[in-house]
């Protein structure tokens, strides 16, 4: 069973930054995607950043050249460098992985930005 670790969320004011890892354990081989998502209170869950099967990145606009992603394949990992946060960027993060065909999901880091 595939299980997706998170952590690095918390409070942090407007403008710092935060980092977020996310560790894959439980299968022998490596995901075709691996990315982040966030829901925001009262919001749907939307993608932040990906990387695809092909290993292009993809990412919100909301969040283009702000935030970076990036990995360890050696470690199937994968991090969210996040940069110049706003308080639009409060949100549970959640790690997502897609391997032949399901989705696994960890269960969340929140990050509150506040001041």
């Amino acid at each position: 069973q595939v299980q997706l670790v998170e952590s690095g969320g918390g409070l942090v004011q407007p403008g710092g930054s935060l980092r977020l890892s996310c560790a894959a354990s439980g299968s022998s081989s490596s995901p075709d995607k691996m990315g982040w998502y966030r829901q925001a209170p009262g919001k749907q869950r939307e993608l932040v950043a990906t990387f695809t099967s092909g290993g292009i990145t993809i990412y919100a606009d909301s969040v283009k050249g702000r935030f970076t992603i990036s990995r360890d394949n050696a470690r199937i990992t994968v991090y969210l460098q996040m940069t110049s946060l706003k308080p639009e960027d409060t949100a549970v993060y959640y790690c997502n992985a897609l391997y032949s065909g399901i989705h696994y999901w960890g269960n969340g880091t929140l990050v509150t930005v506040s001041s």
